[in-house]
């Protein structure tokens, strides 16, 4: 396993320690590229990360172009489970301009709108990829059985019942009726593209999937266990999730 695994105490402490080592990313990206890609990761897990990137005065963040990992059809940026209003309004609009920002529109036909994004983020290598993992497994949207194989940047997939209960259970939405039964979300190997990945999962809700994904072998039925095969990726946990290791 290659995978690099992190326990800290509580959730601010992996919020700072993801956080300042996703800055030292992007900066040397900078450094050696002129810009930096970047992958942001959405949900409660990465509040805490995404608070210690915002603070950072020393990224020159108009040098940075930001993708993120997924996104539910049908649902308006005005939804309060909207990742586009979440990552702007919880990242964007506070760091200042960026060099571009990337934001799969949901409400565009999800054909047309994967080929976009597929072109887009091809042409720009990812440097580094904040990710999470659900409580089955889950990275990105790619539910179990993922699929591994698919070349694809982004793919329409159907979100199974349990992923979509955390969407729920996390307050974004007042009824599981109410979650989209499909999302847009980045593929399994385009995560696994990216030059270094940050990791980060809070909460003794995710102990299991944690314990399946780091301590099993890889399989499609824990997604994140893909994760072990990278050649540059940190886990960064606390003690509620890491309780199974």
């Amino acid at each position: 396993m290659q995978v690099k695994v992190q326990t800290l105490k509580t959730r601010k402490e992996l919020g700072l320690y993801a956080g300042n080592a996703g800055i030292e990313a992007i900066k040397k990206a900078i450094d050696n590229n002129g810009e930096a890609n970047i992958i942001l990761a959405t949900g409660q897990s990465q509040f805490e990360t995404l608070a210690v990137l915002v603070g950072a005065t020393d990224v020159d963040w108009s040098k940075v172009r930001m993708f993120h990992l997924d996104e539910y059809i049908g649902i308006p940026v005005t939804h309060k489970a909207s990742f586009r209003k979440y990552l702007t309004e919880r990242f964007v609009d506070l760091v200042g301009p960026l060099k571009e920002v990337v934001l799969i529109d949901g409400e565009a036909n999800p054909e047309a709108e994967c080929a976009r994004l597929d072109k887009k983020i091809k042409a720009h290598p990812i440097d580094v990829a904040f990710v999470g993992i659900g409580e089955n497994g889950h990275l990105a949207f790619n539910d179990p059985p993922a699929d591994f194989d698919v070349s694809d940047a982004y793919l329409v997939v159907n979100l199974d019942t349990q992923c979509r209960q955390q969407q729920l259970g996390e307050g974004w939405f007042t009824s599981l009726e109410e979650v989209p039964a499909q999302a847009i979300s980045m593929s399994i190997r385009q995560i696994m593209r990216s030059q270094k990945i940050i990791c980060a999962v809070p909460d003794r809700r995710k102990a299991e999937a944690v314990h399946n994904c780091l301590a099993e072998p890889v399989s499609n039925l824990h997604p994140a266990s893909i994760l072990q095969q990278h050649e540059d990726c940190t886990c960064y946990l606390d003690e509620e999730s890491a309780s199974l290791l």
